[in-house]
């Protein structure tokens, strides 16, 4: 656990946490929402490679869900980002990568970061190219899933941010 501002905590989720997490990807309105079932089991499964961010009652109001790639075992796929959207702005977000991410090299050794980002999405588009000059890792920029692979209707391409190595030894 690490203190992200005077009344935040940023923690590892726990299996409880499932709804609150599935709430806040529904309400963000940007986020393909996943089953609650899927939250709930991410919780569980994938909370070692996961965060959370708590307010002063130990409520969610932030969430990344990632994992460990199995080919790439220093490589963190982020997910999922979510900040409720009373607490945006604030730097929720940002703190709750940074965390994840130092927390990752310390535990497994993780130095590369990727994530896909849907073109348009500029809040997630800037968080991740803050991320990677705030830490002094390359970035690089490519489509992973072209908008025709996606079976279920219109859906805008899917393009892969790949972060790291990083300069930054506390950190990835």
């Amino acid at each position: 656990m690490t203190a992200a501002s005077a009344d935040l905590l940023i923690d590892r989720p726990e299996t409880a946490d499932g709804a609150a997490l599935w709430r806040l990807a529904k309400d963000s309105k940007t986020l393909d929402l996943n089953s609650s079932y899927s939250y709930l089991l991410w919780c569980r499964d994938f909370a070692g490679t996961s965060a959370v961010a708590r307010d002063a009652d130990g409520t969610p109001v932030g969430f990344i869900t990632g994992y460990v790639r199995p080919d790439r075992p220093d490589t963190l796929l982020v997910w999922q980002v979510a900040v409720d959207s009373a607490q945006r702005g604030r730097g929720i977000a940002a703190a709750l990568l940074d965390g994840l991410t130092a927390r990752l090299a310390a535990e497994r050794g993780v130095t590369r970061l990727e994530t896909t980002i849907a073109p348009g999405n500029t809040a997630s588009e800037r968080l991740f190219t803050s991320f990677a000059e705030r830490h002094g890792a390359h970035l690089t920029r490519e489509v992973l899933f072209p908008a025709e692979l996606f079976p279920d209707g219109p859906h805008d391409s899917e393009v892969l941010y790949r972060i790291g190595p990083s300069t930054d030894s506390h950190a990835l």
